[in-house]
């Protein structure tokens, strides 16, 4: 609700105030591509919010700080906390200790993360309150001079007016491994792409992993960034260490002291090829550094002020494009010297595809800035990289999007997504960029904003047909997502919880704001929503936006002022209320009154027991959600609102009627205008179709004949036959005939997203598909034949919508799709052969059967191609079992495939049909033995039949190994082609079939789709495959990669957890035999209400996983040496913690391993007698033997002194006292060998002189390391000596 909003009862708890702002920060960072090091210095400009500040925390990651100076002078004051030093754990650890490592990084996992950085201010630096005209030097102090106030600090006044003066820190720092922030790719040995670098957001704090900072998105200043690098791809790859710099090894380039052997993979074209800085701002100079040729500094200035999680950078050998020259001529005439330029950059050798990609990049950027203002910055530049974990990166006039959304001319598939997508990147610089949201939970706004212009601009592109279609199918599929889920205005505090967040967001918030347009187009005759997003793009550019920061309540009020209406029940419902409302209409005409009576019947979907049921790829996710206690937006009784309704009358003429909702169930009278008998329109087209007025619409009549243009296909005798088509009985003709008004159309102008059902006649239904433009309407009606149960008559009417080219695509690919429910055995299967007969029809020879060569020039009828042989693989019988004709068609159209008069590629088209053959042949397991696994060398027809299918989805994916299709989705669809096949039994299960895709240098979605189907067959089940998982999970430097994988483990857990390999009505059964009797009792209710609690609650969920996984060693050393992997990230080792937190019971331990002591033994050399002044000395040789103590030496034994005089063993103990037990506890390892120092030839400790006296003498004088002691309390001698281990100082001991 809105007061709610404003009042703050639902906001999230605000942002801790740090006591100051950041007007202005410079960062220099000097980079070393190869071996990924870091030499970095920021200069942070700060304005105080009082002059009480005395400590200053930042966001520093991963960076040893080197020297910290404040106003220019030297300071020292700082404490830093990295969380990249905490981990791994300094000692033996094992999974059990995951909560101690998960305290170290716990700091990085909160919803604000804590600052690493925390910088004392010394007392030296004073903060003036300054006059609000004041000026300041370069030591930040007032001058003398304040006739001038800089702009850059006026701009962060407080609101009382009072300022103070600026603080600036110079940090420098090194990072000596950089493991996030900076994505690298192509750098590793074997990797055959040119090497790249470029920053990577893989969780919300990764830009302060390359340079200290305020970390936020509502902290924006200005920025200054120069960037060091080598000059050429070649100078990246030559080393050279400090001692050949000492010497003075030439650096120009020749002869540097030692080169990568990477470097050898490169022409020296390649090695040539500059190495392009693109980064967040203005290019203002690019200078060769004048005493290493081979570097260079590119530096950037951003006027504008942004975030430092909208700075970002590229780094490698990249081609540019000027995707400007695209623009239309007249555009740019009238634009002049206004036009934004737009620039593309990529690897070398993808030129064209850019060109071919981002094509609609100038119009789209001519749209905005004519629609709705000028662009916030001076340029907008498009890089693409590789190896991105998501498909762009939204910076400050640089979009980074991944080269997976690159395609060539010849390809047609991703042609709508992508263009989407790049397009919602160019949006998201006026919305998601220069406006950012105020709270998490104002996500909702800016994201919907941003696409909401994007699917304008698309209309305008693609046409009000294609705009209209994909809003219909985004209503359907918002309506089965948002079903016991947070409200978009919710799932804003829960983006770092899980991706699914975010896609509720991106699908619902641009349909909301969609219907909102309709509301406030309808009710003030505005120009609707496309006049506010202006006024806010107005508002942010004079800062009447503070900061930028877009808030809800602040978006209702923009609404509510400029469309002249409350929209407070609007946003109630639709933004902070959950669900989709579910219409149930019923009407009647009553003959006596001239009305139409309609009851409005609304239900929001309550989950069903299928929507209960947890799911193995969304396990970790609902687990999350459990644990922060993450719930579903409760089920409100009723939307309410404005509904138009259409009627169609009997005289052709559409009266629309608009009703208001106002409650649950509303029942209105709506009245009849038209005075007529409805026309007999089916015997009337007919007629006209004979006298020839049909086919020519300029004829007389034309107008009255455009009313049966769509789907008057097929009508002659002949044809009908031909086609085996149905028509209306005389009974039904009779009923249309009665009927007063040909249909109704429910929402007319799409305002509601909802699900809506009306209890019209099918011939109502099929009249508004022949004879309604709009294609929403021609939608609503194949989805109600859909649904239908099969009929020879619907039947009809759908293959004449496939077949009739008039139709929107969207329409004849979904009556293609319907079809197929068509195919049952109770109307002899006329589904499929009107399927069959519209695909040979449409693309074979003339009753042949025969596919004539692949034409995809016309890209409707390759999207029609692709639904007939998609609905075809569909196909089921009563026994669910795919018919042997859909079969064969299929396999005989994958065989006869002929793509070489084609001038486009046919890789998606094979994939389809490999993975649709797979699907149907999985449905019909052999009849002949069905448990058996089939032998593929028997010479039945059945197993010969399912031999050919798998030898030619082996021949496709062998051709793929030598002639790669795009982004390898042949080979894709042959492994889950097999995987397919395996889990039905038809082939055997081989983890050898996949795991040759999982090594590295294999494209990275092959590798992804190998991990994924060896888990899907159950093999991360066995240790050496799991522990294989884990290492590359663990130790994989592509982030993507990484990514990925960890969805994978989330569904392995989940479907171990959740026993997917078992149904909820699985019972297990006790036998008995007694005799000849056998006794089967079933499981006991506790058991199934166990296992019916697996299966749908998390707490038995992870009841049922721990057992499961706790006792397996292999899984837990595995895991937990992937968290101690050196590649992965904070975020990485959090989300691995947290299967430790799930598997295992915490355990507080130190664990140390130290060795067992050994016997020293003592060899008696001899002694040397006295003379020369200089006394006897006795020389023994201490030496360590290979004999361990595992017991606790007997004190009772006294200690054997050999004679004097004489050779002898001196042996004695040197392992410390153990328990009662006799066990040793305690023993150190010496560094290195132990030695008794005999300095000045002095004698072993506590041995008698050589006169024999019997007197303890010194052994070597005073001073002396060894000295025999008065005796102790056994009567025994005690003596004192020292040892020195390895060079460092003696210790001292005492034994008997």
């Amino acid at each position: 609700m809105v007061g709610i909003i404003q009042d703050g009862a639902s906001a999230p708890a605000p942002a801790p105030d740090l006591g100051f702002t950041v007007s202005h920060q410079k960062v220099h960072l000097d980079l070393e591509l190869q071996s990924r090091k870091l030499k970095g210095r920021t200069e942070i400009t700060i304005n105080p919010h009082s002059t009480d500040l005395k400590t200053v925390k930042l966001n520093c990651r991963q960076a040893h700080i080197t020297k910290l100076s404040i106003n220019g002078r030297a300071a020292s004051g700082m404490s830093h906390v990295d969380p990249y030093k905490l981990v791994p754990l300094p000692w033996a650890a094992n999974a059990h200790q995951w909560h101690m490592l998960q305290d170290r990084v716990d700091g990085q996992n909160k919803d604000m993360p804590e600052p690493e950085l925390s910088i004392t201010l010394p007392k030296s630096v004073k903060i003036y309150e300054l006059a609000p005209t004041a000026v300041l030097d370069s030591a930040g102090k007032p001058t003398s001079n304040s006739n001038e106030a800089d702009l850059t600090q006026t701009k962060h006044m407080e609101d009382n007016g009072t300022r103070y003066s600026p603080v600036v820190m110079a940090i420098e720092y090194a990072i000596e491994n950089i493991r996030e922030g900076l994505d690298f790719a192509g750098w590793e040995e074997g990797d055959l792409i040119y090497p790249h670098a470029y920053t990577g957001k893989t969780s919300l704090l990764s830009t302060c992993c390359l340079f200290p900072c305020v970390d936020a998105l509502d902290a924006r200043c200005t920025w200054e960034i120069s960037i060091r690098t080598p000059r050429t791809l070649g100078d990246a790859f030559n080393v050279i260490d400090q001692k050949s710099k000492l010497n003075g090894a030439p650096v120009d380039g020749v002869g540097h002291p030692s080169r990568s052997s990477k470097a050898n993979n490169f022409s020296k074209e390649d090695q040539a090829l500059d190495l392009i800085v693109i980064c967040s701002g203005d290019v203002t100079d690019e200078i060769v550094d004048p005493v290493d040729p081979t570097r260079k500094t590119t530096s950037f200035l951003c006027s504008a002020t942004v975030s430092a999680q909208h700075i970002g950078f590229a780094v490698g050998p990249f081609e540019h494009v000027n995707l400007a020259a695209f623009r239309d001529s007249d555009e740019d005439d009238k634009l002049g010297g206004s036009a934004i330029p737009v620039h593309g950059f990529c690897l070398p050798g993808r030129a064209d595809e850019i060109r071919n990609t981002c094509l609609p990049m100038a119009k789209a950027m001519d749209f905005f800035v004519t629609t709705f203002g000028g662009y916030p910055y001076t340029a907008y530049k498009l890089c693409f990289v590789d190896g991105m974990v998501s498909d762009h990166l939204d910076t400050a006039t640089l979009s980074i999007f991944s080269n997976r959304m690159l395609f060539p001319e010849d390809i047609i598939d991703p042609l709508d997504h992508v263009t989407r997508e790049i397009i919602f990147g160019l949006a998201c610089q006026w919305c998601g960029v220069d406006i950012i949201p105020c709270e998490p939970t104002d996500t909702w706004a800016v994201v919907g904003i941003a696409y909401f212009i994007t699917d304008l601009f698309l209309r305008k592109l693609m046409g009000h047909n294609e705009y209209r279609f994909f809003q219909t199918k985004a209503c359907e599929r918002v309506c089965d997502m948002d079903v016991a889920r947070p409200s978009i205005y919710e799932s804003g505090l829960y983006l770092a919880l899980d991706p699914s967040h975010m896609a509720l967001i991106s699908a619902k918030a641009p349909l909301v704001l969609f219907i909102l347009d309709r509301r406030l187009t309808k009710a003030s005759g505005s120009t609707g929503l496309s006049r506010i997003i202006t006024r806010i793009f107005l508002q942010a550019n004079v800062s009447e936006i503070p900061n930028g920061a877009l808030s809800t309540a602040y978006f209702i009020r923009v609404c509510e002022r400029l469309g002249h209406t409350k929209l407070d029940v609007f946003f109630d419902q639709w933004v902070l209320g959950a669900g989709c409302p579910h219409f149930q209409v019923t009407q009647r005409f009553n003959k006596k009154r001239l009305i139409v009576e309609m009851t409005i019947a609304q239900m929001q979907k309550a989950p069903d027991e299928s929507q209960n049921m947890l799911k193995s790829s969304s396990f970790m996710r609902d687990v999350k959600e459990d644990a922060k206690e993450v719930y579903a937006g409760p089920l409100q009784q009723a939307f309410l609102g404005p509904m138009t309704i259409r009627i169609h009358e009997a005289d052709g003429t559409p009266y629309e009627h608009i009703v208001d909702i106002d409650k649950t169930t509303t029942k209105v009278d709506i009245p009849y205008s038209t005075k007529y008998k409805r026309l007999k329109r089916t015997r009337r087209a007919r007629e006209k179709l004979a006298n020839g007025l049909a086919a020519d619409p300029n004829a007389d009549g034309g107008e009255d004949t455009l009313l049966y243009c769509l789907g008057d296909i097929l009508q002659n005798p002949e044809e009908e036959a031909d086609w085996r088509l149905s028509n209306f009985t005389r009974e039904d003709e009779d009923k249309m005939s009665g009927e007063s008004y040909e249909w109704i159309r429910m929402d007319a102008d799409f305002e509601w997203i909802c699900k809506l059902r009306i209890n019209m006649p099918g011939y109502m239904f099929i009249s508004q598909l022949q004879q309604d433009r709009d294609v929403s309407a021609q939608y609503d009606t194949i989805s109600f034949l859909r649904d239908s149960k099969p009929h020879f008559l619907i039947s009809t009417f759908l293959v004449k919508t496939v077949m009739d080219a008039r139709y929107f695509h969207g329409i004849r690919t979904a009556a293609a799709a319907a079809l197929a429910n068509q195919a049952k055995e109770e109307v002899n299967f006329i589904g499929l052969f009107h399927l069959r007969k519209a695909f040979n029809e449409l693309f074979c020879f003339s009753n042949t059967g025969i596919a004539t060569s692949n034409d995809f020039s016309d890209r409707a009828a390759y999207y029609v191609r692709c639904a007939i042989i998609r609905a075809i693989a569909h196909i089921r019988d009563n026994a669910r079992r795919s018919p042997i004709e859909a079969r064969e068609f299929i396999f005989s159209k994958l065989r006869e495939n002929d793509n070489s008069n084609n001038e486009f590629s046919d890789c998606f088209y094979i994939a389809l049909m490999m993975k649709g053959l797979a699907e149907a042949q999985a449905s019909a397991p052999l009849r002949d033995n069905e448990d058996a696994m089939m032998s593929l060398d028997d010479d039945g027809d059945d197993y010969r039949f399912h031999k050919r299918i798998v030898e030619e989805i082996d021949r496709h994916r062998r051709i793929d190994e030598w002639i790669p299709s795009y982004h390898n989705v042949v080979s894709v669809a042959a492994l889950d082609c097999k995987r397919v096949l395996a889990k039905s039994g038809i082939i055997p299960k081989k983890a050898i079939e996949y795991l040759q895709y999982t090594q590295d240098g294999t494209y990275d979605d092959l590798r992804i789709a190998a991990f994924a189907n060896l888990n899907a067959l159950g093999f991360l089940k066995e240790d050496h495959i799991l522990g294989w998982f884990l290492f590359v999970l663990g130790h994989d430097p592509s982030a993507y990669v990484r990514a990925h994988l960890l969805n994978v483990f989330g569904t392995f857990l989940g479907s171990i957890a959740i026993g997917s390999d078992t149904p909820i009505n699985a019972v297990e059964t006790t036998i008995q035999q007694a005799g000849n009797l056998v006794i089967e009792q079933e499981a006991t209710t506790e058991a199934r209400a166990t296992d019916i609690a697996r299966k749908q609650t998390i707490p038995g969920a992870l009841a049922a996983l721990k057992p499961e996984l706790k006792s397996n060693e292999t899984l837990k050393a595995a895991l937990w040496s992937t968290i101690n992997a050196p590649a992965l990230t904070v975020p990485e080792i959090s989300s691995l913690l947290y299967v430790c937190e799930l598997l295992y019971e915490p355990v507080t331990a130190l664990l140390i391993s130290l060795k067992y002591p050994r016997y020293w033994k003592a060899t008696n050399l001899g002694y040397i007698p006295a003379g020369n002044g200089k006394k006897a000395q006795q020389i023994v040789s201490f030496t360590h033997t290979n004999h361990v103590r595992t017991k606790q030496r007997d004190s009772s034994k006294a200690l054997k002194l050999p004679p004097p005089n004489q050779p002898g063993i001196f042996r004695r103990d040197s392992g410390a006292v153990g328990t009662k037990s006799g066990k040793p506890q305690l023993s150190l390892k010496p560094p290195k060998k132990p030695s008794i120092s005999n300095h000045g030839g002095m004698g072993p400790p506590g041995l008698p002189s050589a006169a024999g006296s019997g007197a303890p003498v010194s052994a070597g004088g005073a001073g002396s390391p060894g000295s025999i002691g008065t005796p102790g309390p056994d009567g025994l001698p005690k003596w004192k000596f020292k040892i020195k281990f390895g060079g460092g100082g003696g210790s001292g001991g005492q034994g008997k």
